[in-house]
């Protein structure tokens, strides 16, 4: 028994050391000196009783302490194998949320570059409709030149022809026009403030979605061996204002709808731009070419018109140079006439001196008085031919005028329209200045 305690020397009771001791307990009580004394001591039996106790309670508490060990060891495991768990599942998350950010931001980056590029061909449109409404001017001012000087035409050719309708058909198509590539431009410049609102929007987003990447990626390197980590108690608490998935995968996805159909608008735009510039500067051309041969065609009218008034005034001062030696004929006709019928007269004066039965109505004055009737007759028609021509000369000189005039006012409308119109449409800008090019 003894021997089995010594080897023990279990830990002592704190319930036992802190019992208080009375001065017989810490006098020893053997043989001689406890001689005569009364002996207040432990019995046997309760000094084997206080051992057997003492020695349950130390196995007791090792059998305890034992299990707590094991307890502990395998709890210090599981917390282990949940910590690793735990933290595994959290860097694979956030791998996974890396790989989806990453996608989301491609995309992003996908559309940005689109609509730098789409607000690039805008940009390159706007300044084609600027050039196409600029080289406009040019044909209305060619237009408004023609008529303006076309104004100045005189006479008789001051008239409404068909160059003038095209003339005015061409001002109001350019008119027109410039009024549809006006309203074109306006649309144009819209659509490139709202495609680069659309563009800032999104880059706004994928600006956020880097920054959140390089943070998630940061997080997701961190290991537990990471010497920049540390405490934050307070940081898995502050989640008030997040958001969930489903309104972050929206709020991109709105995003780039908004993109798509911003590049919608802006395509079918372009087209109806370029159509519209096509069709415009063909329209032009179109009309200027009618201009053209109107003008050409009336040109050719007048010369031929002007070659016909020459001829008529060449042959008219044939006709007056004639005329004009038919009256000199007839003038001197009547001069000739003027001797015969004085000695006719002269002869009829004098032989009616003859005296008494001598003056009668013999033969020579039946003959001298038919003389002088026919000369007289004579002169009198050629007097009236002589005014005839006189007349007639009058008229060709009248003509003659009014044929130089004309002449003149054709001269003056070719030097208009084959010389100023028809060289000033020279300058007319091609169909691909016209088309903004």
């Amino acid at each position: 028994m003894f021997s089995e305690v010594s080897a023990a020397r279990p830990p002592l009771d704190s319930n036992y050391m802190s019992e208080p001791r009375t001065s017989e307990e810490l006098v020893p009580s053997s043989g001689s000196a406890a001689a005569g004394l009364r002996s207040s001591g432990f019995s046997p039996a309760d000094w084997l009783e206080r051992n057997r106790s003492l020695l349950h309670q130390a196995a007791a508490r090792r059998d305890a302490a034992e299990t707590l060990r094991l307890e502990s060891k395998s709890l210090q495991l599981k917390a282990q194998e949940r910590t690793l768990r735990s933290q595994s599942l959290g860097t694979r998350k956030l791998g996974e949320r890396l790989q989806e950010v990453h996608r989301r931001s491609a995309e992003l980056r996908r559309h940005v570059e689109q609509l730098a590029a789409e607000t690039e061909l805008l940009l390159a449109l706007k300044r084609r409709l600027e050039k196409a409404l600029d080289a406009s001017e040019i044909p209305m001012i060619i237009s408004t030149h023609n008529l303006a000087c076309r104004e100045g035409r005189e006479g008789p050719d001051r008239v409404k022809d068909r160059v003038e309708e095209e003339l005015v058909k061409e001002v109001e198509l350019i008119q027109s026009i410039q009024t549809l590539l006006r309203r074109t431009l306006a649309e144009v410049i819209d659509q490139i403030r709202s495609t680069r609102e659309v563009k800032t929007t999104l880059e706004l987003d994928w600006s956020d979605k880097t920054q959140a990447y390089s943070l998630d990626d940061q997080c997701a390197h961190y290991s537990n061996s990471s010497t920049e980590t540390q405490f934050h108690a307070a940081s898995a608490k502050n989640h008030e204002h997040v958001s969930d998935l489903e309104s972050w995968a929206k709020f991109t996805q709105d995003n780039l709808a908004l993109s798509d159909r911003a590049q919608g608008a802006s395509a079918e735009l372009r087209l109806l731009a370029e159509r519209v510039l096509q069709e415009t500067a063909g329209d032009l051309r179109a009309q200027a070419a009618a201009v053209d041969h109107a003008l050409a065609h009336r040109c050719q009218e007048v010369r031929e018109a002007k070659v016909q008034l020459e001829l008529h005034l060449s042959q008219t001062l044939e006709q007056i140079s004639a005329q004009e030696r038919s009256i000199a004929a007839l003038e001197q006709a009547l001069r000739e006439k003027e001797a015969p019928l004085r000695v006719a007269q002269s002869r009829l004066h004098y032989r009616t001196r003859r005296p008494n039965m001598e003056l009668c109505d013999d033969d020579p004055l039946h003959s001298l008085t038919a003389e002088v009737a026919e000369i007289e007759s004579t002169m009198e028609a050629l007097r009236g031919r002589l005014a005839e021509s006189r007349r007639s000369l009058d008229s060709l000189e009248e003509v003659r005028v009014a044929l130089v005039k004309d002449i003149a006012c054709k001269a003056h409308s070719l030097l208009i329209d084959a010389e100023l119109c028809t060289a000033h449409r020279t300058r007319y800008p091609t169909a691909v200045v016209l088309a903004g090019y």
